[in-house]
Protein backbone atom coordinates (compact mmCIF):
# COMPACT_ATOMS: atom_id res chain seq x y z
CA UNK A 1 0.00 0.00 0.00
CA UNK A 2 1.42 3.77 -0.36
CA UNK A 3 0.20 6.92 1.28
CA UNK A 4 1.19 10.10 0.47
CA UNK A 5 3.21 12.11 2.63
CA UNK A 6 6.66 14.56 2.43
CA UNK A 7 9.51 12.89 0.58
CA UNK A 8 12.74 13.73 0.08
CA UNK A 9 12.12 15.51 -3.14
CA UNK A 10 12.77 18.69 -4.30
CA UNK A 11 11.53 21.00 -1.63
CA UNK A 12 8.18 22.53 -1.34
CA UNK A 13 7.62 20.34 -4.75
CA UNK A 14 4.70 18.46 -2.86
CA UNK A 15 3.57 15.55 -1.53
CA UNK A 16 5.18 11.85 -2.89
CA UNK A 17 4.16 8.46 -2.20
CA UNK A 18 5.81 6.31 0.82
CA UNK A 19 5.19 2.90 2.10
CA UNK A 20 2.62 3.19 5.29
CA UNK A 21 -0.54 1.69 6.61
CA UNK A 22 -3.08 0.98 4.27
CA UNK A 23 -6.06 3.44 3.17
CA UNK A 24 -9.22 3.19 5.69
CA UNK A 25 -11.52 0.81 4.50
CA UNK A 26 -8.69 -1.54 4.85
CA UNK A 27 -7.46 -0.87 8.24
CA UNK A 28 -10.16 -3.44 9.77
CA UNK A 29 -12.15 -0.66 11.21
CA UNK A 30 -15.15 0.61 12.71
CA UNK A 31 -16.53 -3.21 12.70
CA UNK A 32 -19.03 -2.47 15.28
CA UNK A 33 -21.05 -0.04 12.16
CA UNK A 34 -23.23 -1.90 9.36
CA UNK A 35 -21.68 -2.37 5.95
CA UNK A 36 -22.85 0.90 4.49
CA UNK A 37 -22.65 3.14 7.18
CA UNK A 38 -18.72 1.59 7.26
CA UNK A 39 -17.74 2.20 3.74
CA UNK A 40 -19.15 6.20 4.50
CA UNK A 41 -17.32 6.69 7.46
CA UNK A 42 -14.01 5.37 5.88
CA UNK A 43 -14.88 7.79 2.68
CA UNK A 44 -15.16 10.87 4.91
CA UNK A 45 -11.56 9.56 6.31
CA UNK A 46 -9.92 9.06 3.25
CA UNK A 47 -10.92 12.54 2.27
CA UNK A 48 -10.03 14.23 5.52
CA UNK A 49 -6.83 12.22 5.17
CA UNK A 50 -5.91 13.15 1.21
CA UNK A 51 -7.41 16.89 1.55
CA UNK A 52 -5.20 17.32 4.47
CA UNK A 53 -1.98 15.53 3.17
CA UNK A 54 -2.24 17.00 -0.76
CA UNK A 55 -3.81 20.30 -0.01
CA UNK A 56 -2.85 21.66 3.35
CA UNK A 57 0.45 22.74 1.67
CA UNK A 58 -1.16 25.08 -0.78
CA UNK A 59 -0.91 28.97 -0.52
CA UNK A 60 -4.22 30.72 -0.05
CA UNK A 61 -3.51 32.22 -3.75
CA UNK A 62 -2.84 28.21 -5.20
CA UNK A 63 -6.24 27.05 -3.30
CA UNK A 64 -8.38 29.28 -5.18
CA UNK A 65 -6.32 29.39 -8.60
CA UNK A 66 -7.83 28.02 -12.10
CA UNK A 67 -4.92 26.17 -13.43
CA UNK A 68 -5.93 26.03 -17.41
CA UNK A 69 -9.40 26.81 -16.20
CA UNK A 70 -9.78 24.00 -13.46
CA UNK A 71 -12.47 24.54 -10.99
CA UNK A 72 -9.98 25.77 -7.50
CA UNK A 73 -9.27 23.16 -5.24
CA UNK A 74 -11.05 25.38 -2.79
CA UNK A 75 -14.56 24.96 -5.05
CA UNK A 76 -14.00 20.97 -4.85
CA UNK A 77 -13.56 21.09 -1.05
CA UNK A 78 -16.48 23.63 0.08
CA UNK A 79 -19.05 21.52 -2.54
CA UNK A 80 -17.78 18.37 -0.70
CA UNK A 81 -18.77 19.92 2.64
CA UNK A 82 -21.63 21.45 1.52
CA UNK A 83 -23.07 18.76 -0.97
CA UNK A 84 -22.66 16.42 2.48
CA UNK A 85 -24.89 18.74 4.17
CA UNK A 86 -27.49 18.70 1.55
CA UNK A 87 -27.62 15.16 0.53
CA UNK A 88 -28.08 13.98 4.42
CA UNK A 89 -30.70 16.58 4.54
CA UNK A 90 -32.77 14.49 1.97
CA UNK A 91 -31.67 11.47 3.49
CA UNK A 92 -33.08 12.54 7.03
CA UNK A 93 -36.42 13.66 4.80
CA UNK A 94 -35.41 17.31 4.89
CA UNK A 95 -35.69 19.83 1.78
CA UNK A 96 -33.25 22.63 1.36
CA UNK A 97 -33.21 25.69 3.82
CA UNK A 98 -32.41 28.93 2.61
CA UNK A 99 -29.20 28.95 4.46
CA UNK A 100 -28.14 25.73 2.43
CA UNK A 101 -29.07 27.09 -1.01
CA UNK A 102 -26.81 30.40 -0.55
CA UNK A 103 -24.19 27.98 0.44
CA UNK A 104 -24.29 25.79 -2.47
CA UNK A 105 -24.39 29.45 -4.59
CA UNK A 106 -21.34 30.57 -3.06
CA UNK A 107 -19.01 27.39 -3.42
CA UNK A 108 -16.94 28.86 -6.53
CA UNK A 109 -16.37 32.15 -4.50
CA UNK A 110 -12.47 32.92 -3.88
CA UNK A 111 -12.24 34.29 -1.25
CA UNK A 112 -11.27 32.23 1.07
CA UNK A 113 -8.13 31.08 2.61
CA UNK A 114 -6.82 27.26 3.16
CA UNK A 115 -6.72 27.29 6.54
CA UNK A 116 -10.79 28.50 5.80
CA UNK A 117 -12.20 25.64 3.97
CA UNK A 118 -9.43 22.76 5.18
CA UNK A 119 -11.59 23.88 9.05
CA UNK A 120 -14.99 23.97 7.06
CA UNK A 121 -14.59 20.41 5.80
CA UNK A 122 -13.49 18.80 9.04
CA UNK A 123 -15.78 20.59 10.31
CA UNK A 124 -18.42 18.81 8.17
CA UNK A 125 -16.80 15.65 7.86
CA UNK A 126 -17.39 15.05 11.67
CA UNK A 127 -21.25 16.34 11.40
CA UNK A 128 -21.21 13.82 8.54
CA UNK A 129 -20.19 10.81 9.71
CA UNK A 130 -22.19 11.52 13.26
CA UNK A 131 -25.28 11.85 11.06
CA UNK A 132 -24.29 8.81 9.38
CA UNK A 133 -23.98 6.64 12.40
CA UNK A 134 -27.66 7.55 13.39
CA UNK A 135 -29.04 5.61 9.88
CA UNK A 136 -29.64 1.88 10.38
CA UNK A 137 -29.86 -0.90 7.83
CA UNK A 138 -33.97 -1.00 8.60
CA UNK A 139 -33.86 2.42 6.94
CA UNK A 140 -31.86 2.58 3.81
CA UNK A 141 -35.22 1.16 1.82
CA UNK A 142 -36.82 4.29 3.52
CA UNK A 143 -38.03 6.61 0.10
CA UNK A 144 -36.56 10.11 -0.12
CA UNK A 145 -36.62 12.79 -2.50
CA UNK A 146 -33.91 15.40 -4.24
CA UNK A 147 -34.18 18.38 -5.34
CA UNK A 148 -36.63 20.60 -6.38
CA UNK A 149 -37.97 18.17 -8.85
CA UNK A 150 -38.55 16.04 -5.62
CA UNK A 151 -36.66 13.22 -7.42
CA UNK A 152 -37.18 9.54 -5.97
CA UNK A 153 -34.32 7.69 -4.54
CA UNK A 154 -33.66 5.93 -0.68
CA UNK A 155 -31.82 6.61 2.41
CA UNK A 156 -29.16 3.41 1.16
CA UNK A 157 -28.92 5.32 -2.12
CA UNK A 158 -28.06 8.50 -0.43
CA UNK A 159 -25.57 7.12 1.79
CA UNK A 160 -23.96 5.46 -0.86
CA UNK A 161 -24.34 8.11 -3.26
CA UNK A 162 -22.16 10.52 -0.84
CA UNK A 163 -19.27 8.60 -0.34
CA UNK A 164 -19.16 8.41 -4.09
CA UNK A 165 -19.57 11.83 -4.62
CA UNK A 166 -17.48 12.88 -2.11
CA UNK A 167 -13.91 10.43 -3.26
CA UNK A 168 -14.92 12.15 -6.94
CA UNK A 169 -14.50 15.71 -6.10
CA UNK A 170 -11.54 14.47 -3.44
CA UNK A 171 -9.73 13.21 -6.92
CA UNK A 172 -10.70 16.08 -8.68
CA UNK A 173 -8.89 18.65 -6.15
CA UNK A 174 -6.05 16.21 -5.33
CA UNK A 175 -5.32 16.59 -9.63
CA UNK A 176 -5.62 20.44 -9.39
CA UNK A 177 -3.59 20.55 -6.26
CA UNK A 178 -0.99 18.36 -8.51
CA UNK A 179 -1.04 20.44 -11.04
CA UNK A 180 -0.23 23.62 -9.05
CA UNK A 181 2.52 22.06 -7.59
CA UNK A 182 4.01 21.05 -10.64
CA UNK A 183 3.59 24.68 -12.06
CA UNK A 184 4.92 25.91 -8.49
CA UNK A 185 8.15 23.73 -9.21
CA UNK A 186 8.46 25.08 -12.88
CA UNK A 187 8.96 28.59 -11.32
CA UNK A 188 11.62 28.28 -9.06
Amino acid sequence: MTEIGRGSGSEGQGPRNVQTEPEPWLRGTHRELDPIVRQFVHSMEQVEEDASRWCAGLTNEEINARPMELPPVAFHLRHIARSLDRLLSYAEGKQLGETQLAAMHAEMQPDTTTAGVLQELTQSLVESKRKARAFTPEQYRDDRTVGRKMLPTTVGSLLVHCAEHTQRHLGQAITTAKVLMAVRGQRR
